[in-house]
């Protein structure tokens, strides 16, 4: 005959000493208390929660009874791996983190519901690949200095040649060069029979005044509309040009080549048509009050150039040039820090900022002498540095009286 004690003391356990719940009460020592028993193995099932998708519930109340997790298969699991891989790539990168549930590159596609395929809405909201795909891009530099750089790759041509000129951006230009040459400037040249119809030749001219010297387009622009088998004509510049931002480059792709012994031999060996300003930076520096006042031509790089390869040599005289920005002061101080002989001051530059660079339309002549042939010298008169000057010199005197008798004749700086 059970009696209620007897059924309590099958569900229960007896221990020796107080509980834990009950240590600092004054009980009788050696006193039997009684606890309820704990399933350790039914109450981790009851709070950890399975790994893996388990049944949706339904609303309805679960017995006490725990559900067994479900099995998770090697896809499921190498899936959830790739989702945090790519949460964790898209932190590092800085940009947005994936939603949970897309497919990690390279991974399988998830499957999309019916209504994502047939909105055309939801894949029009989505920003086309040539778009930035956070806000960040479009607010640095760098992504507009990558647009600028693929814009000018696009631009340019698949092919240049060995000193980097362009004939697409060349030909880009060329209108321009042909309004400047025609309607603006109105050149007239003169002597154009003098330049051959093919093989080498060096052009000697006087370099233009101004921050910006207009002398080397104009004449490449002459040979090429003048000339009965219109050559093309490849001037040298100044070192210094290549030290100001993007402007050695524009000159190289438009035909310019960087001035020095070694570009002027290859050009030649190549059966080209040269032309060179011996004068350099002092030439194009010079003052207002300077103009058609020929400096001293170097140390006669243009002569031995001519000796060693046996090239004839073509005096040149611009005469307009120098007027169409006038130079009336030079600020030479802090100049070298920015890679340029000078500072110019003109009437309108830098008053009016950029606008002030805008050439004056004057009246240009240009004047081409005959021939000067070096057969007589061999090339080891390149070495003989007492020739050399008195040849630059010769040849400097030459061109000075081109200008002197262009000058004399001319009536007006606008209409010549």
């Amino acid at each position: 005959m059970g009696t209620e004690h007897d059924r309590e003391r099958k569900g229960a356990v007896a221990v020796n000493g107080p509980p834990a719940s009950t240590r600092g009460r004054t009980d009788r020592p050696g006193s039997t208390q009684v606890v309820p028993s704990i399933d350790i193995e039914e109450e981790e099932t009851r709070y950890l929660a399975p790994i893996g998708p388990t049944e949706p519930s339904d609303g309805r109340t679960q017995s006490a009874e725990p559900h067994a997790p479900l099995p998770v298969t090697t896809e499921e699991l190498q899936r959830q791996i790739r989702e945090l891989e790519a949460r964790l790539k898209g932190m590092l990168a800085g940009g947005p983190a994936p939603e949970a549930g897309s497919a990690a590159p390279g991974g399988p596609e998830t499957e999309r519901s019916p209504s994502e395929e047939g909105d055309p809405a939801a894949s029009a909201s989505e920003p086309p690949p040539s778009e930035p795909g956070a806000a960040q891009d479009v607010l640095s530099t760098d992504f507009y200095l990558r647009q600028w750089g693929r814009a000018g790759l696009r631009s340019r041509s698949e092919e240049v040649d060995e000193f980097g000129f362009d004939p697409k951006s060349e030909a880009r230009y060329r209108p321009l060069f042909d309004f400047l040459y025609r309607h603006y400037f109105r050149i007239d040249l003169e002597g154009i029979e003098h330049i051959p119809g093919e093989g080498r030749c060096v052009v000697v001219s006087n370099h233009s005044g101004g921050p910006i010297p207009y002398d080397g387009l104009m004449l490449r622009a002459a040979v090429r509309r003048e000339h009965p088998a219109q050559r093309e004509l490849r001037w040298l510049a100044d070192d210094f040009v290549y030290y100001l931002p993007f402007a050695g480059t524009l000159m190289n792709r438009l035909g310019a080549v960087r001035a020095c012994q070694e570009n002027a031999e290859r050009l030649l060996a190549g059966e080209r048509l040269i032309a060179v300003f011996p004068e350099g930076a002092k030439g194009s520096g010079k003052l207002y009050k300077d103009r058609y006042q020929l400096q001293r031509f170097g140390r006669g790089g243009f002569i031995r150039l001519c000796l060693r390869t046996r090239t004839p040599l073509i005096p040149c005289a611009i005469v307009g040039a120098e007027e169409t920005n006038p130079l009336l002061y030079r600020v030479e101080h802090l100049t070298r820090a920015l890679g340029i002989p000078y500072l110019p001051i003109t009437p309108t530059f830098p008053a009016l900022g950029p606008l002030g660079l805008v050439p004056a339309p004057t009246k240009w002549k240009i004047r081409l002498a005959e021939p000067v042939r070096f057969d007589a010298y061999g090339p080891e008169a390149a070495d003989d540095e007492i020739l050399v000057r008195r040849l630059a010199e010769r040849v400097r005197a030459t061109i000075q009286g081109l200008i002197d008798d262009t000058l004399a004749t001319r009536k007006s700086v606008w209409f010549g």
